[in-house]
């Protein structure tokens, strides 16, 4: 593939809306987003699916804020891979992690499930928006722990907007990422159920967004293939990649918030961090935990 149509089929979002004003929807194709998130934490075949879907249904729900205005979305539950979080804000900037970046199923167990990967639980999500000093957070019971099943029964229960979503990520034998990418229909205030009712039927034999990437259908295909008998037009469109802001000055103020004695007990060894989000690691000198430790005893005088 040329330079050009690397570029030309790079992650991004697309958002539209139905001519008759009855639906939005939002395209997204995650693929290298996803791709990153598994080198970045050396993600097993069961995270890099359950993490990646996440990670996408975090940027279709963050396509619906303004400028960067965040959401995260937390799933916790009895499963071997224990946590799984995501974040998205409106500029397209995706980062997310799991508590167990090994952990895989034994499918041998006739009735194991991608679902038992994260098991008994709760969904939290948390939008963090301008001008409110607190993030608006809520919480269902996870339904079936495949993050699709999830999050459409969040919309349902939480956002009470009639909505479809649609999340696929597909992997090479090497366990890398062949395609990622989702989407998300809501209905506007005011139509008509009948519309969603057919959109839904709709996707139910809609082919798989990764088959789709697969035979080279981009997003503005799959928003029009999506919609069914509807019309749709584009409303906008933004490029989305994994990034974190962490930087080595975050982590130092993070240490200066510690208390005296914990800062007496780091004193005189240097300190290796690592950002729970990207992988990163940061190294913080000895001189800098001694000045963080100077500083934190003159404050008791």
């Amino acid at each position: 593939m040329s330079f050009k149509e690397e570029f030309k089929f790079k992650d991004r979002l697309i958002k539209g809306i139905d001519t008759g004003g009855r639906f939005k929807i939002s395209v997204v194709k995650t693929t290298d987003v996803v791709q990153t998130a598994k080198v970045n934490h050396g993600l097993s075949m069961l995270n890099t699916v359950l993490l990646g879907r996440t990670l996408t249904a975090a940027m279709l729900l963050a396509s619906e804020l303004k400028g960067e205005e965040r959401i995260k979305i937390h799933l916790e539950g009895s499963g071997p891979v224990g946590m799984i979080t995501a974040e998205a804000n409106r500029a397209g900037e995706i980062r997310g992690y799991v508590q167990n970046p090994d952990a895989e199923l034994d499918y041998s167990v006739g009735s194991t499930t991608i679902g038992d990967g994260i098991g008994i639980g709760l969904l939290v999500v948390s939008k963090t928006l301008y001008n409110e000093a607190e993030p608006r957070t809520s919480s269902i019971e996870i339904a079936k722990g495949d993050i699709l099943s999830d999050m459409a029964h969040y919309m349902v229960q939480s956002e009470q907007i009639p909505s479809a979503f649609l999340l696929d990520v597909s992997l090479e034998d090497s366990g890398d990422v062949k395609h990622a990418g989702g989407l998300l229909i809501q209905r506007m205030p005011g139509a008509d159920d009948s519309v969603m009712d057919k959109l839904q039927l709709h996707l139910m034999q809609f082919t798989p967004i990764a088959q789709l990437l697969e035979k080279g259908c981009y997003i503005d295909e799959i928003m029009a293939k999506a919609s069914g008998p509807f019309r749709v037009k584009e409303l906008e469109r933004q490029p989305v990649h994994f990034f974190c802001r962490c930087s080595p000055e975050r982590f130092v103020n993070a240490l200066s918030m510690l208390s005296y004695d914990d800062l007496k007990e780091l004193k005189g060894e240097a300190q290796e961090i690592v950002c729970h989000y990207c992988g990163k690691k940061y190294k913080v000198s000895e001189q800098e935990i001694l000045a963080i430790y100077e500083t934190a005893r003159a404050r008791l005088n």
